[in-house]
């Protein structure tokens, strides 16, 4: 399906994008729309739109976008970003490379030293540099306002949380103890889809909007699974002894992956 919605983009955008065909991307959980923009003798751009409201997340992004480039982190350059006809918009350039999940021309072992790398880059950085905070206080009220507000898609829980309600599953995770917090600078989103790389090696970090200062485990837990659903379960011990965690904590990483289930 190839788009090209002129007619509904901001104004201020008609002429920088006349001639791109406007490509829907697959995009997860995200309330955003994506598009890869297309046109001859010209850079490959992307779009992301989703309408403005509490839960948005599209701001976000735009934020840590600018604030990774003053990192020299590798990710996408923000172009413009605008609020329009109840929706925000955000215009980047592309980042180079395929994501994790589909680089076929790689080997499982070399994805893996991929990622490491690049969580372990994040998570280097200076906490008291990081302007978002995401721990684990904060992230717990928002996920309770995303239960309050039925915000929370209970289609898409874990096989074992499958059948509960976002509620009963929000119960459990307040019985469970809080885990002691090693704060560092996380991607918020780190599963194999949103780390790209080429032959070469890493180049860049997609889907950002939930970077900010957490638990190494709040990325380390989603590495994990998304590497067991993506290259097998073998793979998770590999990758943990890469990162240099040969012995992890199954609890913060039980623990953080249902956080995520409410967002």
């Amino acid at each position: 399906m190839v788009l090209r919605p002129l007619e509904t983009i901001p104004a201020s955008w008609h002429v920088r994008l006349r001639g791109y065909e406007w490509i829907p991307q697959p995009i997860g959980k995200s309330r955003a729309a994506v598009f890869r923009l297309l046109a001859a003798a010209h850079p490959t751009l992307f779009v992301k739109v989703e309408p403005c409201g509490p839960f948005a997340e599209l701001a976000d992004e735009t934020a840590r976008l600018r604030w990774m480039a003053r990192q020299a982190l590798p990710c996408a350059e923000v172009l413009d970003a605008v609020r329009a006809g109840g929706h925000d918009w955000l215009l980047t350039t592309a980042v180079e490379g395929q994501d994790l999940a589909v680089s076929h021309q790689l080997p499982p072992e070399q994805r893996i030293a991929i990622l490491a790398e690049a969580l372990a880059r994040l998570h280097r950085l200076p906490v008291e540099d990081c302007p978002f905070d995401h721990r684990l206080p904060l992230r717990l009220a928002a996920a309770q306002a995303r239960v309050m507000a039925a915000e929370v898609d209970e289609t898409d829980f874990d096989d074992r949380w499958m059948g509960r309600s976002a509620a009963e599953l929000f119960a459990v995770l307040e019985s469970m103890p809080q885990p002691e917090a090693d704060l560092v600078v996380t991607h918020g989103d780190a599963c194999l889809p949103n780390i790209l790389a080429t032959a070469d090696g890493f180049s860049g970090y997609v889907d950002c909007g939930r970077l900010g200062i957490a638990d190494r485990y709040k990325d380390l837990a989603l590495a994990a699974r998304s590497i067991a659903f993506n290259l097998g379960e073998q793979w998770v011990v590999p990758f943990f002894e890469a990162y240099g965690v040969p012995t992890p904590d199954e609890g913060k990483r039980t623990y953080y992956e249902l956080l995520d289930e409410f967002f």
